[in-house]
């Protein structure tokens, strides 16, 4: 059998899930081949241009028309979070298997409607999941694995951060990122989202109860002339930021670990400085985004003499999702936990399996967001999620 993928948007994140998609059936040897078949975006120039620059076989404008069409097997949806339920809802009850960037959605009541509609859809053996795709970078999927060995022990601490500095001058324009009716919200949703989910990965649990503050550093901009996603020209007059630029929150676990949580958009010299620490009465471990082939591992445990944070090289092939690429030392980028992505939803497709992190794991997350702008609202009280 041969998918044929439809991708809606085509901006910074269609070249990130185009890369999977054309990468993976050549790295991995797939269950089922995989074409590129259409991307699909409002302006017909620059959809055309996406197609021919990222090897896709065709451009579209209307994403209606391309999730009605037989030969279509696919949707994957990389627009502006307001879309993702109508499209993702629209493609499911097509019959068509879907993955939604993330967060899943903007409110939690349409994630409930996403989650809701991939539960019937699922019946009828159609597959959907949400692109938290950190989760696939080996390191991660490794200090995941190794949390479960029992390597650090009992976890007691987990300290989780996201920081990036792109909107330290007030004077980048405003673009759809910074508006809440596009966006959600701002730091909190698209960088904060991942820290909740990549708690919930490595620990297996669940945030139960957070508490937090949102803020806005910038309250305007300039209007966005030329450009999308994280740049652009500045055209004439300025416009409201009506979403968060920093978020700082705590949070219990289903177990009552305590977790720190910071996402911020102006931490000023960070430019993608994703890390996650997790301490455990035998041992911890920590990983940061920008040496994303690296995991620091101090086992408790040893002779004190030679206790010390390890350094560990994550690129021998009996590391996660390693022995498809180079030889051990030969470095993986970001493209390539897109490439695994493209990988995993193929071969769960295929297998008749449901992918993971789900349209319902994508809900809890939501439902975490959204408490801790609870909480921030109602003077940083404890909020539960459920």
């Amino acid at each position: 059998m041969t998918l044929r993928v439809a991708m809606i948007g085509y901006g910074f994140m269609g070249a990130a899930h185009s890369v999977g998609w054309r990468q993976a059936p050549a790295v991995f040897e797939l269950p089922e081949a995989v074409e590129m078949a259409v991307v699909v975006g409002r302006t017909e120039t620059a959809v055309a241009a996406a197609a021919r620059q990222w090897g896709w076989q065709e451009a579209a404008t209307d994403w209606r028309a391309v999730i009605a069409r037989d030969d279509i097997d696919i949707v994957d949806i990389v627009t502006p979070g307001d879309s993702h339920a109508e499209i993702a809802i629209a493609a499911l009850r097509a019959g068509k298997h879907v993955i939604v960037e993330k967060p899943l959605a903007n409110t939690v009541a349409e994630a409930e409607e996403m989650a809701e509609a991939a539960s019937a859809a699922r019946a009828a053996g159609v597959r959907s999941m949400v692109g938290f795709t950190y989760r696939r970078v080996p390191a991660v999927t490794l200090l995941r694995d190794l949390i479960a060995q029992g390597k650090v022990g009992r976890v007691q601490q987990v300290r989780a951060a996201y920081r990036q500095d792109w909107l330290v001058d007030p004077e980048m324009p405003l673009a759809w990122r910074l508006q809440k009716e596009h966006a959600g919200s701002g730091a909190l949703g698209d960088i904060g989202a991942h820290i909740i989910d990549m708690t919930r990965f490595v620990t297996g649990q669940e945030i139960v109860r957070v508490s937090g503050t949102v803020d806005r550093i910038v309250k305007t901009r300039p209007l966005q002339g030329e450009g999308s996603g994280l740049s652009g020209t500045a055209a004439e007059g300025r416009g409201e930021v009506t979403v968060d630029d920093v978020a700082i929150f705590t949070g219990r676990l289903a177990d009552d670990t305590l977790v720190s949580f910071e996402a911020t958009r102006f931490a000023t010299g960070r430019k993608n400085a994703l890390s996650l620490e997790v301490s455990g009465d035998r041992g911890a471990l920590r990983f940061d985004l920008e040496d994303l082939n690296v995991l620091q591992f101090y086992d408790r445990t040893a002779d004190p003499a030679l206790q010390g944070f390890t350094r560990i090289l994550v690129t021998e092939s009996e590391h996660p999702y390693l022995s498809a690429w180079w030889p051990a030392g030969h470095m993986l980028g970001y493209e390539h936990g897109f490439v695994h992505q493209a990988k995993d939803f193929v071969e769960a497709v295929s297998a008749g399996e449901d992918p993971s992190p789900s349209f319902e794991e994508g809900l809890e997350v939501q439902r975490v967001l959204e408490a801790v702008e609870a909480s921030s609202n109602d003077g940083s009280r404890w909020a539960d999620t459920t």
